[in-house]
């Protein structure tokens, strides 16, 4: 069975607490390399870590707020400027292409007008429905979190490994399903204990640690709330540029 590692080039939350990048995570197996979200500021991640965007097949993406979807037309643009040939899959909740293409206009005018080189092929994601993808599959299950549109926690099966991965949510008994038998599950943990909606704080997890059954877990998304208890929990957590292999 081939190794599958996973990097967060990005394991911060949507503000920069701890001086870390936004969400993007990236996933390398045997066939090929994909994203787990994509924030505002994974090009440079991305291009800090010496990861050649061109190489990327897939982005995958929970929910479509900012630090989770923006870097989206920043990773396109570059593609084109670079003369990427190699077509991109861009996955999602519905809707997901209809808010790239606002957001490009926001951001650059007339930019989603352009004609790629490459060939973007937009993936709307049926909730609790597995998906193939090339050498993945990928089923989406609906959390909670608003943002516009579903949000995602997503489980990605590759190369004989599972990954799931909470997204952004309240607890949800979705999780259950995701992380149900995982080799690793990313999950959030935005504040330490205090009680909001939308975002899931450690604490909640700790309540909800049994009936997660994962062979690892591994924090991710934290505040400055949790980021300054990190020394004291026992559970593990993602750094920016943190590589774990499967």
């Amino acid at each position: 069975m081939a190794d599958v590692s996973v990097t967060f080039l990005g394991s911060g939350d949507a503000f920069g607490s701890g001086g870390r990048f936004q969400t993007c995570i990236l996933v390398q197996c045997s066939t090929m390399r994909f994203l787990l979200d994509c924030g505002a500021s994974s090009l440079v991640a991305m291009k800090q870590q010496k990861i050649n965007p061109a190489t990327i097949e897939a982005i995958l993406v929970t929910h479509l707020h900012g630090d989770h979807f923006g870097g989206l037309p920043f990773f396109i643009l570059d593609a084109q400027f670079s003369k990427r040939e190699a077509p991109l899959v861009i996955a999602g909740p519905p809707g997901v292409q209809t808010r790239v293409g606002k957001t490009m206009e926001v951001l650059f005018p007339k930019s989603s007008e352009t004609i790629q080189r490459f060939p973007i092929n937009f993936v709307e994601l049926p909730p609790s429905t597995p998906f193939q993808m090339k050498d993945l599959l990928v089923t989406a299950e609906t959390v909670t979190h608003l943002c516009g549109a579903p949000s995602y926690a997503l489980r990605v099966e590759c190369a004989g490994r599972t990954i799931a991965y909470s997204g952004d949510t309240e607890w949800s008994d979705n999780l259950v399903k995701v992380a149900a038998g995982a080799d690793l599950f990313i999950c959030e943990a935005y504040f330490f204990k205090k009680k909001t909606r939308f975002h899931l704080d450690y604490q909640s997890l700790v309540e909800h640690k049994a009936s997660l059954d994962c062979k690892r877990m591994v924090l991710t998304h934290m505040s400055d709330d949790m980021l300054k208890r990190l020394p004291h929990i026992g559970t593990e957590w993602a750094e920016d540029g943190l590589t774990i292999v499967l």
